[in-house]
């Protein structure tokens, strides 16, 4: 059974009003095992006691290229204070064979994990859109999402709560850019909307359920 991934380019942000009602409680620990490119299986339990930066992500997933340069320095700058980036691709098996490739140009520098599939977002509260990206707090928890393309300083100001005190008061637990905005557009941005969806609808790709 296939499902298809259909991912938009950032069209707004929506905070605490949208959040599900899990959020807003104490999670259990987060569950992903996939398999490594070395063949070996890899799991969260493996990461507890770091913060992870778990984003879902394909080679046919134009806003994930996007994304990929910011976790990149992200990684660079935060890896030795204990944060793990870690990409689980949905690429299934008629494109597997291009995720290396992927790595290589783009010069990843965290781990990439693959096999990843609806379900496992579902199951994270990520949804079925790519990009995703849910950050794991030390205790192996989901703390906050991002669903939508990353914007860099927001990734650095929920690290930062994350590896602080976390006594002040939190950043916005979800950033939702896969819904409509509600406020009025101008023509402007009524067209770029259309050109992006339109460049969504053709790079939408079959994975697994």
């Amino acid at each position: 059974m296939f499902s298809v991934f259909l991912f938009l380019l950032p069209c707004g942000v929506f905070a605490s009003q949208s959040e599900p009602e899990r959020i807003k409680g104490r999670e259990e620990p987060a569950v992903l095992a996939l398999e490594g490119l070395s063949g070996d299986r890899q799991n969260l339990e493996q990461y507890r006691g770091r913060i992870v930066i778990l984003n879902f992500w394909a080679t046919w997933c134009v806003p994930c290229r996007e994304e990929i340069p910011i976790l990149v320095r992200v990684r660079k700058a935060y890896q030795s204070r204990g944060v793990e980036i870690i990409g689980a691709s949905a690429d299934d098996a008629s494109t597997r064979d291009q995720v290396e490739p992927f790595i290589e140009e783009h010069d990843i520098n965290f781990p990439i994990w693959l096999g990843a599939t609806i379900k496992d977002m579902e199951r994270l509260g990520l949804g079925t859109t790519l990009p995703a990206t849910a950050l794991i707090d030390r205790d192996g928890r989901v703390a906050m999402r991002i669903l939508g393309l990353i914007e860099e300083h927001e990734l650095i100001e929920r690290i930062d709560w994350l590896l602080g005190d976390r006594t002040s008061h939190p950043p916005p637990r979800l950033v939702d850019r896969q819904q409509p905005r509600n406020d009025e557009h101008s023509h402007h941005d009524r067209e770029e909307e259309h050109q992006h969806a339109v460049v969504a609808m053709e790079s939408a790709s079959l994975v697994p359920s």
